[in-house]
């Protein structure tokens, strides 16, 4: 049946081909629909007459029919092609389309705004005032938000590498896909690269917004000054958004992968978040926030079934990324209506450029300077295994405030009295940290943080915000039966 449709489509494309008629025909009449068989039979003049009586090898017909065979699955596979090809590009055009604010949109939107005849006709019966509809930015309804310098309470958020092109056509071809009308604006920011690794930080630029209409239509907003010559009215608040937003990313980051460390370990997720703050030993993480309270509980169905439809512990609390202070999901203001970082944080160190990094799949969160032990330092796969405070009993001991220790060995990460040491070679073997920064790596990552030693895979940068992270401890994280004595 195969060989019946392609050698169809052949003499479809090649009507005057003879022997593809023929060969049609004894698929046909191979699958006993003789009706059809004859009719090829006679479209193919005397060539039926001279092969049903030839003598030739029937394998020479065959070796015909599959070379027929062939050059119709080409002719269909490069017609494909040229579809897939097509569609992708009209995605990418629609993508590269200039701002709304753009001049050469400019003059369709004056064309837009001059009334219609039904349109005079209804503000005559308006008193003389024309008939509108919120739109939004228009400063009614949602719009007017904008107007006065704030966020529509719709926006979602996400972010993309600057160069991600298959990611950006992605975001648009989900967009365009929806059937229904959305009122929730999404805004993209952009994170730089550098190498493999996505570069974040909480001041990434909104690049850009879309807002479907569910009926194929996009408005696409640049707020890319080297993209258009605009200067769209919410910037700034917007932009302040977005820094909450990843702000708040960074507070999920923390619990899902301290969640999934404490499933590794026990065999079930936590019940509570009580659970993950526990004096110490059992310090999952050292503190928590109202993000993280809100979360638990969608955090923990969206883990066990890859949604959530709760809107969080206790109703949910307050105002999302967007502004809005009503009752909803935690993860409301992300695109898809899930975390945005989806993989564990880990830890990776670089003994070449004396950084480390904390890490979520290609997405470098934060590189802190630290000294090492030179080959001291061992390099290989460990996890935090203990995570304490005043490892010395107090917080200006040789391991300053803070000690992570690595697996089950006499290496850790920690701060230091020596803060010229760190960038340097210093060390037996362990890594150190400014105060600064061991403190809020010892926020950021929870107890069972997967990490790793080797040279060279990290660039040579800083990234830590100018806010550090930070949330508020409630359990004792001192071990007073043990002074650590790390290498």
């Amino acid at each position: 049946m195969k060989n019946s449709l392609y050698l169809k489509k052949y003499v479809q494309m090649h009507p005057e081909n003879k022997m593809g008629w023929y060969l049609l025909g004894k698929e046909y009449e191979k699958n006993g629909q003789q009706g059809k068989a004859n009719y090829c039979f006679n479209q193919s003049g005397g060539i039926f007459e001279a092969f049903e009586t030839s003598r030739v090898p029937s394998d020479i017909w065959l070796e015909y029919e599959q070379k027929l065979l062939k050059q119709a699955e080409d002719a269909e596979r490069k017609r494909r092609w040229i579809r897939r090809a097509a569609v992708v590009l009209m995605i990418l055009i629609l993508v590269l389309i200039p701002s709304v604010e753009s001049p050469e949109r400019q003059s369709l939107a004056e064309r837009s705004a001059q009334p219609t005849e039904a349109g005079q006709e209804a503000a005559a019966a308006n008193g003389g005032m024309p008939e509108t509809k919120d739109m939004p930015g228009s400063g009614k309804g949602e719009g007017a938000a904008e107007e006065a310098g704030q966020p529509a309470s719709g926006t979602v958020f996400t972010a993309l590498g600057e160069d991600d092109t298959n990611g950006k056509a992605l975001l648009l071809a989900d967009a365009l896909s929806s059937t229904k009308e959305t009122k929730n604006r999404l805004a993209v920011q952009s994170m730089k690269r550098q190498g493999k690794w996505l570069l974040w930080s909480r001041d990434l630029p909104v690049s850009y917004t879309m807002l479907s209409s569910g009926k194929g239509e996009m408005t696409y907003q640049s707020y890319n000054a080297k993209e258009c010559a605009c200067n769209p009215q919410d910037q700034e608040a917007l932009q302040s958004a977005a820094s909450k937003w990843m702000q708040e990313q960074e507070e999920l980051a923390l619990l899902y992968s301290a969640m999934a460390a404490y499933r590794e370990k026990n065999g079930a997720l936590p019940k509570s978040l009580g659970d993950l703050m526990q004096p110490f030993p059992k310090n999952w993480v050292s503190g928590r926030t109202p993000r993280m309270q809100d979360a638990f509980a969608p955090m923990a169905e969206w883990m066990q079934t890859g949604r959530s439809s709760s809107v969080g512990l206790e109703g949910g609390s307050g105002e999302t990324a967007s502004g809005t202070n009503a009752p909803s999901s935690p993860f409301a203001s992300t695109w898809g209506q899930k975390p945005f970082f989806q993989q564990r944080l880990e830890i990776i160190v670089d003994k070449a450029a004396h950084r480390l990094a904390v890490v979520s799949g290609d997405k470098l969160i934060r590189s802190y300077k630290v000294g090492l032990g030179g080959e001291r330092t061992p390099e290989g796969k460990y996890a935090i295994s203990i995570k304490v405070m005043n490892p010395n009993g107090r917080d200006d001991g040789e391991f300053g405030s803070r000690g992570m220790q690595l697996s089950d060995t006499n290496y850790a990460i920690h701060g230091t009295d020596e803060p010229d040491s760190v960038g340097k070679d210093e060390s037996k073997g362990c890594i150190r940290m400014s105060k600064a920064d061991i403190e809020e790596l010892f926020d950021l990552v929870p107890l069972g943080t997967p990490v790793l030693i080797s040279k060279g895979g990290l660039p040579d940068l800083p990234l830590v915000p100018k806010e550090r992270f930070l949330t508020k401890p409630k359990q004792d994280q001192t071990n007073p039966h043990q002074t650590y004595h790390w290498l």
